[in-house]
């Protein structure tokens, strides 16, 4: 038992993610194992942020119940990590920081000065504070359009654009379909990252009406530096089997990088929420209803109907 949860394992001290295919995971003892057709994977649940499972994979009730105890999220993905299914829950019951992403999105006021936050984190010179969001925008697709050609020039890769059809996966060149598997390993790692504090990854800013949508927004501000050059570094490598060689280059580059250290900070930055704004707010104790929303503000309640919290009351206190 920990007394101060400050001492607890952080996201930033943990590894980023393993991508699982063929094979069953199991409890075993008090950590995790992986079951794979030629070997026996030990799986290092309380250090990992998420586990991605491919094709072919089944997993225990107990299995997934030690991942989720030590904070690990679970992403059920298509095969070589290239499409997202499903997702498991994450470990944090706060509601502070979801309330305030929900305060930035709902008024449109400062869901622009977020939009133009996220976009501004991308360049590392202070922009002009005179440009428009339209301008910036701009600014931002001759940045990428230039890191392409950029890294086409270097590895003697060809590049005609992004572009790849969800529904014939075949059809889309090795260098569209390495960028796609690289991008779905980034977008693991932030998605652990924004529900291990507690974040919706629903509400993005600037994208918008998916699941995943400020999942996007954060992989977009470390794209240029991981996934694109890991997808053309895999491709000028290798002619054949640039899925798994691209997720190995991913590996490489999140750690070298320190990305797991920089998803939550660059968060806070944008929302400009300070670091330690912590468990003022919210009841530490997460089995408890917590508040009731009321026009002149929270008021006490929540009824426990279950009957085993002796403490509530079957009643809403008056304010």
């Amino acid at each position: 038992m920990y007394d101060d949860l400050h001492v607890l394992p952080k996201l930033r001290d943990g590894l980023s993610y393993l991508y699982l295919e063929r094979g069953r995971l199991e409890q075993e003892d008090s950590s995790v194992t992986f079951y794979g057709v030629d070997d026996v994977v030990p799986v290092p649940a309380a250090s990992l942020a998420v586990v991605m499972l491919g094709p072919g994979t089944s997993v225990t009730h107990a299995a997934v119940r030690n991942l989720v105890e030590n904070g690990c999220s679970i992403l059920w993905v298509g095969d070589d990590a290239t499409r997202f299914y499903a997702q498991g829950m994450g470990e944090t019951r706060k509601a502070t920081k979801l309330l305030k992403q929900a305060l930035l999105w709902a008024n449109p006021e400062t869901r622009l000065q977020v939009i133009r936050k996220m976009y501004e984190y991308r360049f590392p010179e202070m922009l002009d504070p005179g440009l428009e969001l339209n301008q910036i925008r701009g600014m931002e697709g001759v940045r990428v359009r230039d890191t392409y050609a950029r890294l086409s020039r270097e590895t003697g890769v060809e590049w005609k654009g992004r572009n790849y059809q969800r529904g014939d996966w075949s059809k889309a060149d090795p260098i569209n379909r390495a960028l796609s598997a690289a991008n779905a390993c980034l977008y693991g790692v932030c998605h652990a990252g924004i529900v291990s504090a507690g974040y919706s990854p629903g509400l993005g800013f600037v994208h918008t009406g998916k699941q995943l949508s400020f999942v996007y927004d954060v992989a977009d501000l470390f794209k240029a530096e991981t996934t694109i050059p890991a997808a053309f570094e895999a491709v000028a490598s290798t002619a054949t089997g640039f899925e798994k060689e691209v997720r190995r280059i991913c590996r490489n580059k999140f750690y070298e990088q320190k990305l797991l250290s920089r998803v939550l900070p660059a968060i806070e930055k944008i929302f400009d929420i300070p670091m330690d704004a912590v468990a003022s707010s919210f009841d530490l104790e997460k089995a408890l209803p917590g508040w009731l929303w009321d026009e002149q503000g929270p008021v006490a309640g929540g009824v426990n109907y279950g009957g085993d919290d002796s403490g509530s009351s079957t009643e809403t206190p008056e304010r």
